[in-house]
C-alpha cells in the first residue's frame, strides 16, 4: 500500500486548475471578472488561436501595487473577503483567490499593472510554478494579464481542447455575457489580430440590442418588478421569436451569469401558457437580491447559486415574467421604443391620411359569426382618423383572402391572422371561465350527431361530470353515434364534431383528472383551436374591428396558443423603403 503524503504546491494548484480552468473561455471569464471587480471602465480582450495560444485582458481599473503582485498569483490570496461574514455577503464577482493561481499552474502568465497614483508599472511572470521577482515595465494605469500556451505543462489536458473555432465560440460567449452585465463598460474583442466585436459604453437597451441582434428588440417585452429585497428587470422575447436552442438565454444574479435550475423552472412555467414543443425563448434578465439571501459559493465555476428562500424567489420571478408576457396586444415593443431615440428605429409620426374610413373589397356579412361579436361590434364601429391613437391595432380596412385582416393605425399597416388571434381570445376566455367554474353549456338549436367508435362512446358514458364541467352536453345515441346537445357558448360556432372528438381523445388518453389539472392548458388550447373562426370565413368591417378590440383587451394576444404571432406591424417608414419613396 502506498504511503500517505502531502502533495506539492504545484500539483495542488494543477489539480485545482482542473476545476476552475476548463478551457480558454474559463480563463477569459476569470480575468474579465477580476477587471470588473477592479472598477474597469474599458476592457480590451486579445485572443490567439481560439484562446489556446493566448488570452490577454487589459483594463483601466485600480491596478495592483508592486508589493502585492506576487500575492495576486498565490493560492487563496484575495482582497475581496477577509472573514466568514464577508463570504456570506459576497458582493464581488470573484472572492476565492484561486483563479489566477490556478491559471498560472497550467499556463505561462505575465501580469503587468500600475495603480493610478503610482508613476511606474511593474511586471511579474510565472510559468507553471512560483512567480519570478517583479521587474519594471511600461503600462498605463490599470492591469494587463497575458495568458499564453494553456496546458503547456499538462499535455493530457490539452488534448481535450476542441477546434480553434469551437474554443473561440466559447470565449466569445464569455465576452458577450460580460458585455450584457456591464453596459457601462466599453469592450473590444480581437482574435488573431482582427477586431471581432466592439461595444462602446451604452445604456442597457442599446447594449442588449448590440449583443442579441436586431430581431430581439423588435419583439422583446420589458420586465420590471421589485419588493421584499428582490428586484428583476430586463427583457423577454415573445414566443414568436423562440429558437431551437438555449443559446439566447441570459440570466444574471447580482451581476453574475448563472444557470440555476430553480430560476430556469420559474421561466419555463412563465412561458408554459404561450410556448409549446421544443422551442426555447430568448431573454436577458437581471435579478438583484440581498447578498445575504443567496449563496454563490456552490460551484467551482460560480455558475450555480443557492437561495435561502427558494420558493419566494421562484414565485417572484415567475409572476414578473408571466405578467410581462400576459400583456395585451400593443404597438411596437417597449424595447424598440427605448432604442428609437438612439437608432431612429421608431416610425415618424404622420397625420392620418384623408379618407381613412375608405374600405377595399370588404367581405359580405355572415350571420353566424356576426352573432359571436354582436355586442362588441356595436362599439367597435369604424372610427374617425383622430381615434387611431386610442387603439394599438387601429381600425380594419379589409379582409385578405379570408385569412388576414388589414388594419390601419397611427404607425402604419397592421396585418392580423384572424384565426390565430381568435384562438388566443377563446383560450384566455375559456381558461378564466374554467377557473371561475362558470363554463356552462349553451343548448344547440339543432343537436349535432356524428359517428364515433366504441371507445369514444364509452368515454362519454364514463365522464359525464367532466364533460359537463367543461360546458359540454353529450350523450351516446347508439353504440356507434354520439349526440352533442350543448357546448360552451364561446365555441358554439366552431367545428362541433372535431371539437368533441379531440376532447374525448384527450380524456381517454390522459384521464379526466389529468385533463383538468396537468394538461388543462393543452386541452383548452385544443378547444380554442377548433372553436376559432376558420380561414376563408368572410367578416364584415364591424366584426373585424370587434376582433381587434378583443385582441387589445386580451392577455397574451400577441401570439396564438402554439406560440406563433397573431399580428405584424408594417411602419410607414418600412412601406416607404419598400416603394423607394424619397429616393
Amino acid at each position: 500500500m502506498a504511503s500517505i503524503r502531502i502533495l506539492s504546491d504545484t500539483l495542488i494548484s494543477q489539480i485545482a486548475a482542473g476545476e476552475v480552468v476548463e478551457r480558454p473561455a474559463s480563463v477569459l471569464k476569470e480575468l474579465l471578472e477580476n477587471s470588473l471587480d477592479a472598477g474597469a471602465r474599458t476592457l480590451s480582450v486579445t485572443l490567439a488561436q481560439g484562446g489556446t495560444r493566448q488570452v490577454r485582458v487589459t483594463d483601466d481599473g485600480s491596478g495592483i501595487p508592486r508589493e502585492e503582485l506576487a500575492l495576486a498569483l498565490a493560492r487563496h490570496a484575495t482582497s475581496k473577503i477577509a472573514s466568514l461574514a464577508d463570504l456570506e455577503r459576497v458582493g464581488t464577482l470573484g472572492f476565492r483567490g484561486e483563479a489566477l493561481a490556478s491559471i498560472a499552474a497550467v499556463a505561462r502568465v505575465e501580469l503587468t499593472s500600475r495603480p493610478a497614483a503610482v508613476q511606474h508599472a511593474w511586471r511579474i511572470r510565472a510559468e507553471g510554478g512560483p512567480a519570478a521577482a517583479p521587474e519594471p515595465a511600461a503600462h498605463a494605469a490599470g492591469t494587463t494579464v497575458d495568458v499564453e500556451d494553456l496546458y503547456f505543462n499538462t499535455p493530457a489536458r490539452r488534448k481535450f481542447l476542441k477546434t480553434e473555432a469551437t474554443e473561440l465560440a466559447h470565449c466569445a460567449e464569455a465576452f458577450h455575457r460580460t458585455a450584457l452585465v456591464r453596459p457601462d463598460v466599453a469592450m473590444t474583442l480581437r482574435h488573431n489580430g482582427r477586431v471581432t466585436a466592439h461595444y462602446p459604453a451604452a445604456d442597457l437597451a442599446t447594449r442588449i440590442a448590440a449583443v442579441m441582434g436586431d430581431a430581439f428588440p423588435r419583439s422583446a417585452r420589458p420586465v420590471e418588478a421589485g419588493g421584499d429585497g428582490l428586484r428583476i428587470y430586463g427583457y423577454v422575447g415573445t414566443p414568436a421569436e423562440a429558437r431551437g436552442s438555449r443559446d439566447a438565454q441570459y440570466l444574471f444574479v447580482n451581476g453574475r451569469f448563472v444557470r440555476d435550475k430553480l430560476l430556469a423552472h420559474a421561466l419555463r412555467e412563465a412561458y408554459a401558457d404561450v410556448l409549446h414543443g421544443d422551442r426555447h425563448p430568448a431573454y436577458v434578465l437581471y435579478l438583484e437580491i440581498d447578498p445575504a439571501m443567496v449563496d454563490v459559493n456552490v460551484h467551482p465555476a460560480k455558475t450555480e447559486v443557492r437561495f435561502r428562500e427558494p420558493r419566494a424567489v421562484h414565485q417572484f420571478v415567475y409572476h414578473a415574467v408571466d405578467k410581462a408576457l400576459a400583456g395585451p396586444a400593443a404597438a411596437p415593443s417597449a424595447f424598440a421604443a427605448a432604442l428609437a431615440p438612439a437608432t431612429g428605429a421608431g416610425p415618424p409620426a404622420r397625420p392620418a391620411p384623408a379618407g381613412f374610413q375608405a374600405r377595399l373589397g370588404v367581405a359580405q356579412p355572415v350571420a353566424a359569426y356576426t352573432a359571436m361579436f354582436a355586442e362588441l361590434a356595436e362599439r367597435a364601429a369604424p372610427a374617425p382618423a383622430a381615434a387611431e391613437d386610442d387603439h394599438a391595432l387601429g381600425f380594419a380596412l379589409a379582409q385578405l383572402h379570408g385569412v388576414y385582416i388589414l388594419a390601419q393605425n397611427r404607425a402604419g399597416l397592421v396585418l392580423v391572422d384572424m384565426h390565430a388571434a381568435h384562438e388566443r381570445i377563446l383560450y384566455e376566455s375559456l381558461k378564466t371561465a374554467l377557473a371561475d367554474r362558470t363554463v356552462t353549456a349553451q343548448p344547440l338549436l339543432i343537436p349535432v350527431t356524428f359517428h364515433a367508435d366504441a371507445l369514444d362512446v364509452a368515454t362519454v358514458e364514463e365522464h359525464r361530470e367532466t364533460l359537463a364541467r367543461l360546458g359540454f352536453d353529450m350523450a351516446a345515441l347508439s353504440p356507434t353515434a354520439i349526440v352533442v346537445r350543448g357546448v360552451p357558448a364561446l365555441l358554439a360556432q366552431g367545428d362541433i364534431p372535431a371539437l368533441a372528438r379531440a376532447l374525448l381523445g384527450d380524456i381517454r388518453e390522459f384521464g379526466a383528472s389529468q385533463v383538468l389539472a396537468g394538461r388543462q392548458n393543452e386541452l383548452l388550447a385544443t378547444m380554442a383551436c377548433h372553436g376559432a373562426v376558420r380561414a376563408h370565413r368572410a367578416l364584415t368591417v364591424p366584426e373585424m374591428n370587434a376582433l381587434l378590440r378583443r385582441m387589445e383587451e386580451t392577455d397574451r394576444a400577441d401570439q396564438c396558443n402554439h406560440g406563433r404571432p397573431t399580428w405584424h406591424q408594417l411602419s410607414l417608414a418600412e412601406l416607404d423603403r419598400l416603394f423607394l419613396r424619397g429616393r
